[in-house]
């Protein structure tokens, strides 16, 4: 037995996004016998320690935003000089990965692989036009293309659809099957009553994620429906803005802010209905995850249809119509809601995290000969 391949990911932080999220669910499921995962962040994350617990490395080098353009090109060449024993980096920063590729190449890495996570470039006008620069050079710096949706690959990688292959954002199945004990613990807990109607989102708060627009909806199914309340789990930039528009509209009560937490699966659990009106994603995990515990979801469709499992679970609505999402909501919630799906159902679309992680681990193996 030789030591393991060294898989060096690239990632701003390990904190708990959909990408992060995937590539935990990876690591710890994969051979580490024979692959084992470093990461280069810029910075901490949530997720630090267990890597170390696992047998990873953690690299840092300070942002673009922190260290500017050319510091941070120059970090980027320096690492990959230092550090060219990796023979496979797999890079997660969408259009950035660019940059970081480029400066792999140069230090001469032999696989490296940009990976796609999204269906559009977050930030202003200025950011938009930088990542761009930076997405044109993918193309001449990649050897591999991974997406994890057929819209995510055509957004990063325009010209190369034939060489892409999707990486199914796989979840450990059978921590989200559905559980009436947990169910009544989490309620307990959060002291929500039996019979309340409980929405759901998970997501960080950032422009994309559209929660204004999910406060919007709530506000006026809560005049329909008193004994309701919207659960939202995360963080981000725009989370006192949003505590604002709650504390405005007299919803304090009945819309909770959770914060980022560990115990999503459970979470799942107490919701009744998970709501997602964002205006673009890759293939968000959190919507796999919440059809694994057989929640009904209420989505926009500026989001790719393959997320939906085809097991009945999953409304596509526009952004243009918020009665439509309110009438929606009182609709599934009045119907008799069976929560017990079959495993069978993620492992045969490709969602069961065993599956997925046998499928790099093989890719990872065979590149790196």
């Amino acid at each position: 037995m030789g030591s393991p391949i060294r898989v060096l990911h690239v990632v701003v932080n390990m904190n708990r996004g959909g990408a992060e999220t995937l590539i935990m669910n990876l690591y710890r499921n994969i051979d580490r016998s024979k692959i084992q995962f470093d990461f280069l962040t810029c910075k901490e994350g949530v997720f630090d320690q267990e890597i170390m617990d696992l047998g990873g490395k953690i690299h840092r080098i300070p942002y673009i935003t922190d260290s500017g353009h050319f510091q941070y090109i120059k970090n980027l060449n320096q690492f990959f000089r230092t550090n060219n024993e990796y023979k496979i980096i797999h890079s997660h920063l969408d259009k950035m990965s660019g940059l970081v590729l480029k400066a792999a190449k140069k230090a001469g890495i032999p696989v490296r692989i940009a990976h796609s996570h999204n269906t559009e470039s977050e930030g202003g006008l200025a950011a938009k036009l930088y990542k761009e620069y930076a997405g044109r050079k993918i193309e001449k710096s990649a050897t591999h293309y991974l997406a994890c949706s057929n819209l995510a690959a055509k957004w990063l990688f325009k010209n190369k659809t034939k060489a892409i292959m999707l990486l199914k954002n796989g979840i450990e199945t059978e921590n989200f099957i559905f559980s009436k004990e947990v169910r009544d613990q989490i309620r307990n807990d959060l002291s929500l009553e039996a019979d309340s109607l409980v929405l759901g989102h998970v997501g960080r708060f950032n422009n994309q994620k559209n929660h204004s627009f999910l406060i919007d909806i709530f506000y006026e199914l809560n005049k329909v429906i008193p004994k309701s309340y919207l659960i939202l789990v995360g963080d981000g930039i725009l989370r006192n803005d949003l505590e604002e528009k709650v504390r405005n509209l007299s919803l304090d009560n009945n819309i909770l802010f959770l914060g980022v937490r560990s115990d999503i699966n459970h979470l799942l659990q107490a919701f009744d209905l998970f709501i997602f009106p964002s205006f673009h994603e890759g293939l968000p995990v959190t919507l796999i995850e919440a059809q694994g515990s057989g929640l009904p979801c209420i989505i926009s469709d500026q989001i790719t249809a393959e997320v939906d499992m085809g097991i009945g679970l999953v409304k596509f609505l526009p952004l243009t119509n918020k009665v439509e999402w309110v009438e929606e909501v009182i609709k599934i919630s009045s119907k008799e809601s069976r929560r017990n799906i079959s495993k069978m159902a993620l492992f045969e679309q490709g969602y069961d995290i065993k599956k997925t992680a046998n499928f790099i681990h093989d890719f990872y193996l065979e590149t790196a000969r």
